[in-house]
Formats: structure tokens, C-alpha cells, sequence
């Protein structure tokens, strides 16, 4: 694993730690804090000082902020986005913890740039994805993974639109999906026409992996059977190279319940043994809706050395830990004192003998409530991962 550490100003600023949460409230000026968060939360690309983000909703704040810097450093010409979305995550963070929470404040709270005035996601209005002309951020490669609820009939085609829309939004490069089935395949593919799409399977549901058209190219793939499974569980590998980085992209929905421990044991030492034992040349990011636990991780002998937690060493920041989480949403309907929280969703990286990427942020997607129907795109939140290309 490369650490990221502070370096200098030639080079990509490294994250900091989250800010712990403020007991006293702040009365520092709106620009004041965006300005704060910003030298916080904004990479600065080498050999070009210019900011680069995501784009998300304004707000007035960061209107003010971009208003100010403008005057002060002329060529940042997209500041406005990063300053929206280190916003949103320091608010995020900054927020009380779970567990002080009620379930639906939490659940609606979170921020959304696909969100109308009423704070739910407008399912279907967000524009379909476009061939990029020039790529806006060569340096950086994206990587989401999301169990899509597919056997889920309820709000299937709503919800399952809405997850489009937060793919169109985010525009990773690569998509890891799981729990698809037929229906959800066809919307996917009429949502997603920037996207090749490679299924496992074409009957019950399964896992599929998504290529971004304008910065990928698709090599092969394979599809191994778990023989052992008895929910026809299987591991599917597509090698492309992403933005030029040579990559086998590996996802899985392993075996689920607490009574099937031992073979979705089984299956993910399998998993991580294909990691190791792939083209050294290659990088390997493997992950999904893994159903493990960590007293699990610990039962297997942990994680081996060469390969790593990408929430882990992405900082471990608690907002994003839990990845199917009934304290904030509420869409399988639970009615319990106990609400369970798990991290069942995880993605692992074992790097190329020289290492090609650096894993800068992990982030949770899919948070806000659709418009009409009142749930969210899937009981799972998705995992959005962020790497820099390492410069040889």
C-alpha cells in the first residue's frame, strides 16, 4: 500500500482525518468555514494548480466562496464543485452520531445532488450519461459497488432508475452491481447507454460489472462457480484497463446468512486467493456485498498482507462504515428495538508489482429518499471509492 502523506505543494494535497464532531456552535462566517473544508478536502493536481471536485447542488455558501477565490486564484475554474462537495461532507460528518439520531432524521438529512426542493430524489430526471469529449480529471479513477435490491419487486423499475441516476451523477468508471435481475438489467442498459454491461448470469439474479465507455477498454472475462454454493453464488473477472491502468475488476455476492458462515468463508479465501494469484502487472480491486462479518475476517486469519481494506486505508471514517444499516434506512420495513448495522459491503485492493493507483476516499452513495415512493434506490447504501493514478 503507498501511504499518503503530506508532501509538498507540487504535488496532490493528502486528505486529513475527519473533523471530530463540535460540541459549541460555530459562528465563523459561511465563506470562512467553505474555506476551511476546502483546504481540507480539495486534491490539488500536479504541474497545473487548479482545483478539482465533483459536481453537486450550490448553495450559498459555496456561491460566496467561489465569488472570493475567484478574485484571488482566477484559474480555479471549477472551485464551486469541490467546495459544494467538501461541504457536504463536513456536514455529513459533523452531524450527531447515529445513535442519537432518529432513523428517519438521519435517513433524510444526508445530501444529494439529485435532490428536488423537498430533499427526495426526482427518480429518472437526471440526463443520460454522454460521451465525454475531454475527461476532466485524468488523474483520477472511480470505482462504486452497490447491491441494487433486485428481489425487491416493490418500486423496482423507480428504484432501480434512481440508482442509475446516481451513477450518471457520480460517473465512475467502473460499477460493480449486485442482486440485478432481468427487468433491472433492461433498465439499466436503456439508463446507462456510457456503459458496457457484463452480467453473470441471465437468469435469477446475479451479479454485474460496468465499464465506462469513454475511459475504459474491456480485455476479457470469466465467471467462476462457487461449487459448493447452494445459492448458485459465483465470481465474476473482467480485465480492462481503466484511464490506461492495466486491471482485473472482481465482484461477488457471497453467500448470505448467519447459518451459511462457513461457505461465504470459504468463498471469499477463495476470492482472495484469485487476487494473488493474478497478472502481476495488473491491479486488482475485488469487492461487492460480501455478507461478512468482521469477527469472520478474523476466523479466516484476517486479510492477507498484500491485499487491502480500501474503507481501511481510505481513512475509516465511522459515516461511511456501515454499508446495510436499518438505523437509517428504513426500506425492508423493520419493526424492532433492535436495529441492526452491519458492513457487509466491502471492496479489497491488491496492487500491480509497481503500484499503479493510490486509494485517496471512501464515500456512501444512494442516501436520499425518491420522490413519491418515499424509499431509497436499495436497502444497501453504495461504496463510491476514489483513487489517483500514481505517476511512474
Amino acid at each position: 500500500m503507498i501511504p499518503i502523506q503530506r508532501v509538498a505543494p507540487t504535488d496532490r494535497l493528502p486528505l486529513p482525518p475527519p473533523p471530530q464532531p463540535q460540541q459549541e456552535e460555530d459562528t465563523s462566517a459561511p465563506h470562512e468555514v467553505a474555506l476551511d473544508i476546502l483546504l481540507k478536502a480539495v486534491f490539488l493536481i500536479p504541474g497545473d494548480y487548479h482545483f478539482t471536485g465533483v459536481v453537486s447542488n450550490g448553495i450559498d455558501c459555496a456561491i460566496t466562496l467561489h465569488r472570493s477565490l475567484s478574485q484571488r486564484w482566477p484559474r480555479c475554474w471549477i472551485v464551486l464543485c469541490s467546495v459544494t462537495k467538501a461541504l457536504e461532507s463536513f456536514f455529513e460528518e459533523t452531524s450527531r452520531p447515529i445513535e442519537e439520531s432518529s432513523t428517519s432524521a438521519m435517513a433524510n438529512s444526508s445530501a444529494s445532488s439529485l435532490t428536488n426542493s423537498s430533499g427526495a430524489i426526482e427518480a429518472g430526471n437526471v440526463s443520460q450519461s454522454q460521451p465525454e469529449l475531454v475527461d476532466p480529471e485524468p488523474h483520477r479513477i472511480r470505482l462504486l459497488s452497490w447491491n441494487i435490491d433486485g428481489l425487491d419487486g416493490e418500486n423496482l423499475q423507480t428504484r432501480t432508475k434512481a440508482a442509475c441516476d446516481t451513477i450518471v451523477t457520480e460517473k465512475p468508471d467502473v460499477v460493480y452491481l449486485q442482486e440485478v435481475v432481468l427487468e433491472s438489467l433492461q433498465i439499466i442498459k436503456s439508463n446507462l447507454p456510457g456503459y458496457n454491461v457484463h452480467p453473470a448470469a441471465d437468469k435469477a439474479y446475479f451479479t454485474c460489472v460496468l465499464l465506462k465507455k469513454s475511459s475504459t477498454v474491456f480485455e476479457k472475462s470469466k465467471i467462476m462457480p462457487f461449487t459448493t454454493s447452494r445459492m448458485s453464488r459465483n465470481l465474476l473477472t473482467v480485465k480492462a484497463k481503466v484511464k490506461g491502468i492495466p486491471m482485473y475488476l472482481i465482484t461477488s455476492h457471497l453467500e448470505s446468512t448467519k447459518e451459511h458462515k462457513e461457505e461465504r468463508k470459504r468463498q471469499l479465501l477463495l476470492s482472495f486467493k484469485h487476487m494473488m494469484e493474478a497478472d502481476p502487472t495488473c491491479t486488482v480491486i475485488f469487492g461487492g456485498d460480501l455478507n461478512i462479518r468482521d469477527k469472520e475476517i478474523t476466523e479466516v486469519g484476517g486479510v492477507p498482507d498484500t491485499i487491502y481494506d480500501l474503507w481501511e486505508v481510505s481513512g475509516k471514517r465511522p459515516i461511511a462504515q456501515w454499508t446495510w444499516d436499518t438505523r437509517r434506512n428504513d426500506n425492508l420495513g423493520i419493526n424492532s428495538r433492535y436495529l441492526p448495522y452491519l458492513r457487509f459491503d466491502r471492496l479489497y485492493i491488491h496492487h500491480s508489482d509497481v503500484p499503479r493507483i493510490k486509494p485517496v476516499y471512501f464515500e456512501l452513495v444512494g442516501l436520499t429518499r425518491i420522490q413519491g415512493c418515499g424509499r431509497f434506490p436499495s436497502d444497501h447504501w453504495g461504496i463510491l471509492t476514489h483513487y489517483d493514478k500514481v505517476r511512474l
